[in-house]
């Protein structure tokens, strides 16, 4: 067996035909596991270094407009969405939608989705669907994450969250509504763009990422830990809630970008890899910000995972080591875009420290 050694808080390994998991309920991608974040946090810094010359030039990255390029691309997804979503009868519903799917947020799925179908040799146009797709699965998951079943959170984005707008009942429809929207949108408006075999993959890969493979056990095995001890959680268990609850619809953005781009198997599984990356740097990220910032700053109810007795990696890590951490999965994350054409993946090594470096 073969050890790959990277510089974050966890390896991926491969293997001879076998799959191994860091706990038995962790869904794998093939040939590669996730081992425990606490074996590598015990280990020296200077064994958590890339090799040398193997990490990527910043020079084409520094003089990167980020922002702007971010902006773009929000605005061109902004403008998909307001068109993929007119008003119709009944009319409550459909505010309903349209009040949390058009509420701003940074758009940061759709990005990584576009950005990884240009990157393969695919063009924004093939993969706007796809990246409406991955925002309305995404405004959905929020909309029932609030409710006060779930996290009973007053603010998303700045802005009241939809129950307290609609009512609960019509905050589960949107939220219900959104899921059937996404796969039509997708398939509908990707005819003729994209191979029908490539589409059923896409199809596939959304779809698992959302159910009880994906984003659903990341949220059940979150509520469940919500209260106990951090002692009887553990780093593992943290581990599987955000490779899941937020880590699986971040794989699917990237994968299906590749795939609707045309990549070949190794890119969609490299640029897999990148998105788990960034979507456990995101969450490492969110978890210092809920402490560290307020409200006005956050959009959000600041505090909220304390309030609500969740286990994040500052009350399990504190929080110097989460930062530790958050950088080493930022250079990880660059790593998986070795092999690439460097100017076509400098807008994905610019997020990873965008990710990294964010304040809200």
């Amino acid at each position: 067996m073969d050890t790959v050694k990277l510089s974050s808080s966890f390896l991926f390994i491969q293997s001879k035909g076998r799959r191994y998991n860091s706990t038995s309920s962790v869904k794998s991608l093939p040939k590669r596991t996730v081992l425990s974040l606490s074996s590598v946090l015990t280990s020296r810094s200077g064994d958590m270094n890339p090799p040398e010359g193997k990490r990527n030039d910043h020079s084409s990255t520094s003089t990167f407009d980020f922002k702007s390029y971010m902006m773009s691309k929000s605005d061109s997804v902004n403008a998909a969405l307001d068109v993929s979503l007119p008003l119709l009868k009944p009319l409550t519903i459909q505010e309903a939608v349209r009040y949390s799917l058009l509420a701003g947020g940074k758009r940061v799925r759709s990005l990584l989705c576009i950005a990884a179908c240009e990157l393969v040799g695919g063009d924004k146009a093939t993969a706007m669907s796809a990246a409406c797709a991955v925002e309305m699965i995404h405004t959905s998951s929020l909309i029932h994450d609030d409710l006060p079943c779930m996290d009973n959170a007053d603010l998303r984005r700045g802005k009241l969250t939809n129950h307290k707008v609609f009512g609960e009942a019509m905050a589960v429809l949107a939220g219900d509504a959104l899921l059937a929207v996404a796969f039509e949108h997708m398939t509908v408006m990707s005819s003729g763009l994209v191979s029908p075999e490539r589409m059923i993959r896409a199809v596939i890969e959304l779809a698992k990422a959302i159910g009880t493979k994906g984003l659903v056990a990341g949220q059940v095995v979150d509520l469940q830990s919500e209260g106990l001890n951090p002692d009887d959680v553990g780093l593992e268990r943290l581990e599987y809630i955000h490779l899941h609850k937020t880590g699986a619809l971040l794989e699917a953005a990237a994968a299906i970008g590749a795939i609707m781009g045309g990549g070949t198997e190794e890119e969609i599984e490299k640029l897999r890899k990148y998105a788990r990356c960034i979507g456990l740097l995101f969450q490492v990220v969110d978890d210092i910000l809920d402490v560290t910032k307020s409200t006005e700053e956050l959009g959000k109810s600041a505090g909220q995972d304390v309030i609500t007795g969740k286990v994040t990696y500052p009350r399990l890590i504190g929080l110097e080591k989460s930062r530790e951490l958050a950088e080493k999965l930022s250079r990880e994350a660059e790593e998986q875009l070795l092999g690439f054409d460097s100017d076509k993946a400098v807008p994905l090594v610019a997020l990873s420290l965008y990710v990294a470096c964010r304040n809200n």
